[in-house]
Parts: C-alpha cells; structure tokens; sequence
C-alpha cells in the first residue's frame, strides 16, 4: 500500500487504484483545449481545400503562435506539384500513394516516415500510376516556391494557409469560421 498524500487521503491507497487515477491538480494557467479530429480522411469533400489542379490539403492543425501546420495532402495527378524549400524541419507519414523528390533516389511510399532537414530544396513528383497521393505533413514555418536556380517565386505559411481555408469553407457553404477549430 502507499501512502498518496497525509493531506489528501487519509487512508492508503493500493498501487493499481493510484495507477488508474486522474491527475488531480489544475491545468496550467491558460492552457487551450485539446485538438482532436475525430474522422482525418474527411467522407465531406468540402473540408479539402484546393491547392492546384488535383491537388488539396485537409488542415488538422494550424498553430499560429509555434508558426506550424500539420495537414493532409492530397493529389490526384501525376507530374511534378512544386519546387520549395523550408526553412524549418518537415514530417511526413504516407497514408495512400507514393511521391518522390527528383532531388533525391528514394520513393516515399504508404507507410513510410520522412523527414526533412531545415533548408533542403527539392522538387515534389507524383509519378504515372499513382491514381491518389495522400500525405500527412508537420511543416515548420514556411514553404518557399523556388525556379531551379533558387529565386523564390512564392511562399505559404500557417497564416496563408488559415487565409486559404477561410475563403475556401466560406465559398462551400461551411463557413468561413469553420477553420477555427483548426488554429491553436
């Protein structure tokens, strides 16, 4: 038996009770809710924001104040999206398809992990065959849309991609507050 507390219990407590009880003090100061997305892969087309041709994100997280974005990309084309870099660390997890960078000899495929490195430029294909490319991202930071050389020709960031889903939810009959739930 342990002894939880002389202040807060009187009498012992056994180890397995203890194990299975809530935390019992507040939660910090000001500490926002807990970001849950009950269904990821939206059954409603309306909640894919068109990128591109073919191409869409589905925002689950878009934390304003860490100046990151973690979404759904979705391609239904092959061919090459786009040239970028980042400036910050990229996550990504293949949920369906495959895509590779032509920077690169590997093939990102359904079940792999990729990671990479703040400051990398590379050029994102989707190659024939691939009927769906579904991806989740962790971006940090931005996204530079850069021509061969390096000049930066476009960018995106948290604050353009929330912009982008308010226009967007507002224009399918959603909403445009409907992105709300997506920013921390």
């Amino acid at each position: 038996m342990t002894n939880l507390n002389a202040a807060a219990a009187s009498e012992p407590i056994d180890p397995e009770t203890l194990r299975r009880m809530p935390f019992q003090k507040p939660q910090p100061l000001g500490m926002i809710p807990d970001l849950v997305v009950p269904s990821a892969i939206p059954d409603d087309e309306r909640i894919w924001v068109p990128q591109g041709v073919n191409v869409w994100f589905r925002p689950l997280c878009l934390n304003r104040s860490q100046g990151y974005w973690v979404n759904l990309l979705r391609v239904r084309k092959s061919g090459v999206l786009s040239r970028h870099r980042h400036p910050g660390p990229v996550h990504g997890f293949v949920l369906k398809g495959r895509w590779r960078y032509l920077e690169h000899d590997w093939e990102a495929t359904e079940g792999g992990y990729v990671f990479e490195p703040p400051g990398e430029t590379h050029t994102l294909v989707v190659d024939e065959g691939v009927e769906e490319m579904i991806t989740l991202f962790q971006v940090t930071g931005s996204m530079n849309y850069v021509d061969p050389w390096g000049a930066t020709t476009g960018y995106e960031d948290v604050f353009t991609k929330i912009e982008l889903c308010r226009k967007h939810y507002g224009e399918v009959g959603l909403g445009a507050d409907y992105v709300d739930q997506f920013i921390r």
